[in-house]
């Protein structure tokens, strides 16, 4: 396996990642899930991102059962901060009072003295970011994190974070959590410059786009699927177009001697700038599949061919993304 620097910082990460959305604590089985944390312990992996809302806790408990079996120092354990739990007024957002509660409890929910990353999960127009990079640089003071990050922020808003925390001699966020995938490529153009500038890491999240960089939507939707059950993909992610493309690109993988899924993950380790895809997996062997993704080393060449069966240049960010914060504001989140 191989291990990448966060951004300028010193800390290493497995260049593949495995994450807790949609599966632990939910969808998949505590057992399953421990021998799929099992497995990535045996290939390599020591980054394990999870969320106080995935499951409603449950997530972050499961891992933290896992992790009673192992020694702490050994991995690089994250969560987040932002989207209410209960219906209480003040469960949700960057507030430092939300902040400063919500990390006691996935402390105590995961088992572990401190986090390495704590993400803010959304940006919180109803608390002034000031007041969320103080709250921040506070759990770093008190040593209940490593590092602080954001995830799904606008290149504006991480600018302004890091020139607030500058103004005010603190320190700005380390790592962002951003979408990333062959299919959805915008942050290659704005995010990836305030990315550089500020020397963060990026650890991306829905490499394989729920499952359709895998191949198994390209001969039908399975009747167990993520798409035919509880998380229906977009219409511009699971279409004819993009499947036919998938095809093809598949037989690329196959002259590779590689799976479709480590291909895409492999594409997306091709860029220097990435840290380390945040992967789902519901299976033991799909955490062995990903992880050997870790090692692939695509050519110029192939990376050429990839993106011209794709033919999807990023396009700047498109106004349907600020969907969720409309919602968010109008009381619906």
């Amino acid at each position: 396996m191989e291990y990448r620097k966060l951004g300028k910082f010193g800390t290493r990460l497995s260049s593949i990642g495995i994450g807790g959305w949609l599966t632990y604590g939910g969808a998949t089985e505590d057992s399953v899930a421990h021998q799929c944390l099992e497995e990535a312990v045996e290939q390599g992996i020591n980054f394990i991102d999870v969320a106080d809302i995935y499951a409603r806790g449950e997530s972050e408990k499961v891992v933290g059962d896992f992790l009673t079996d192992y020694e702490r120092e050994d991995f690089v354990i994250s969560s987040k901060v932002f989207f209410p739990m209960t219906d209480k007024p003040n469960d949700r957002g960057l507030s430092r009072k939300h902040i400063t509660e919500s990390i006691e409890q996935s402390l105590a929910r995961l088992r572990t003295d401190y986090l390495d990353f704590y993400f803010c999960h959304r940006y919180d127009y109803h608390t002034p970011l000031e007041e969320t990079v103080r709250s921040m640089n506070h759990l770093l003071d008190e040593g209940l994190i490593n590092y602080w990050g954001i995830s799904t922020w606008f290149p504006d808003e991480i600018e302004r974070a890091h020139r607030i925390a500058e103004n005010l001699g603190m320190v700005g966020p380390a790592v962002s959590q951003p979408r990333y995938n062959l299919l959805d490529r915008w942050i290659e153009i704005e995010l990836r410059q305030t990315i550089d500038y500020n020397g963060m890491g990026v650890v991306p999240w829905s490499p394989l786009a729920q499952g359709v960089l895998t191949g198994k939507y390209n001969d039908g939707i399975p009747e167990e699927s993520r798409h035919s059950t509880y998380n229906k993909l977009p219409d511009r992610e699971l279409n004819e177009d993009v499947i036919a493309k998938l095809n093809e690109v598949e037989e690329i993988s196959k002259e590779q001697d590689i799976t479709l899924t480590q291909l895409s993950l492999a594409w997306i380790l091709s860029h220097d700038w990435i840290t380390a895809p945040i992967v789902g997996a519901s299976k033991p062997g799909q955490v062995t599949e990903n992880a050997a993704a870790g090692d692939i080393h695509l050519d110029q060449d192939t990376i050429n061919r990839i993106e011209e069966i794709m033919d999807n240049e990023p396009q700047h960010h498109p106004i349907y993304r600020r969907i969720n914060y409309r919602q968010y504001l109008n009381g619906e989140l």
